[in-house]
């Protein structure tokens, strides 16, 4: 079996006997597909991971930067206690419709704020909105931004803040310092950020899956 399809396999195996059987977030996926969106939700496995996180954390409000279909955006919601909120940014009105109903469809549309434009001008407005600082936060847009984001999310987070960052990996093209790649630039140097940020604890998780090769960057703000 080649080194891929192992990982899927595995991927597939874990799933099957990890996570109960779940029509809805399988519909999600459908729904996403059927739309034509980008096929770059979280996998299942990684979707049960955020969510772990969340339950693990006891958080009551989540930010997502990159809502997509919003399959992510579901995940974490569940997560949340009945007075919780998730705020969820979407520079797509297509992708925000979509997930409105994705998110109506499993039921957790109650406690999700998706608001629609480029993220770093609905940012801005957050506070002004109600919401001050967030539990945890979770950023999956556009990878250029992710140093303007991580700044964001310094700002809108207290002592304890859980900060997921996805995609960091990149089949490994993030060790390539001289690439052209924007969003390689931008990882690399929201990583330099990290590295250097006396606010925030961090490490690095490698994954493998249906996703590829890539991996997610997990900090805690300091207490």
């Amino acid at each position: 079996m080649e080194e891929r399809e192992t990982w899927e396999a595995l991927d597939q195996y874990f799933s099957e006997k990890l996570h109960a059987f779940d029509p809805v977030m399988d519909w999600v996926l459908e729904a996403n597909e059927k739309a034509e969106l980008p096929p770059i939700d979280v996998a299942p496995n990684q979707g049960k991971f955020l969510y772990l996180l969340a339950k693990l954390k006891g958080v009551k409000t989540i930010l997502e930067i990159g809502t997509l279909g919003g399959y992510s955006s579901i995940w974490m919601a569940r997560a949340l206690p009945d007075d919780g909120r998730l705020v969820t940014l979407e520079f797509s009105e297509k992708h925000a419709a979509i997930a409105q109903s994705n998110m109506k469809k499993a039921g957790v549309d109650g406690k999700i704020d998706v608001i629609i434009g480029p993220a770093l001008e609905t940012l801005p407005t957050l506070k002004d909105k109600g919401f001050s600082s967030f539990d945890m936060i979770f950023i999956d847009a556009d990878k250029p931004n992710n140093p303007h984001y991580l700044e964001w999310a310094l700002k809108l987070s207290t002592p304890g803040t859980l900060i997921v960052g996805d995609n960091v990996v990149r089949n490994g093209n993030v060790l390539n310092k001289e690439s052209a790649d924007p969003s390689i630039k931008g990882i690399r140097q929201f990583i330099h950020l990290l590295s250097e940020e006396p606010r925030i604890e961090s490490t690095a998780i490698q994954t493998v899956g249906i996703k590829g090769y890539d991996g997610f960057v997990v900090g805690v703000v300091k207490k």
